[in-house]
């Protein structure tokens, strides 16, 4: 996938048949390098104490930035992997749909690093912020 070429409809098709699929995410937009995607929760998203589980919630934002660096890989990588991830929750939700932005803090020729911000789409509180680095992964 160039980066030219990528679209919100291409990289819905990612996610099915796989985690992000069926947690029900959906990307929303691909625009100047970020990614933004939705997900509406539902009871298979809660933790036994009835909350979002945080889980979830990092799952989103990581696909939000793992699609985001996909999308801006350097000339000649093939790949990425994540090697870090951080997750600082301000919030939770039972119910209504949460939303993720992901947007570029580094975009290295090794290595990547993204932040996303989850938020209540209802509400516009921050659920929590992420930051992750991927490492950029070259044909051998």
């Amino acid at each position: 996938m160039s980066k030219a070429a990528v679209s919100v409809d291409q990289l819905n098709a990612l996610g099915q048949g796989k985690f992000p699929g069926y947690l029900g995410m959906e990307i929303t937009g691909v625009d100047n390098g970020e990614v933004a995607a939705r997900m509406a929760v539902q009871a298979h998203h809660l933790a036994p104490n009835g909350f979002l589980h945080a889980g979830s919630v990092v799952t989103l934002a990581d696909t939000c930035c793992g699609y985001a660096c996909r999308v801006n890989l350097p000339d000649g990588a093939e790949n990425f992997t994540t090697i870090e991830l951080k997750s600082n929750y301000l919030g939770t939700a039972r119910d209504g749909v949460i939303t993720c932005v992901a947007k570029p803090a580094h975009l290295g020729r090794t290595t990547q690093v993204w932040d996303a911000v989850v938020t209540h789409a209802d509400t516009g509180k921050t659920i929590a912020l992420f930051r992750c680095t991927q490492m950029i992964l070259y044909p051998k």
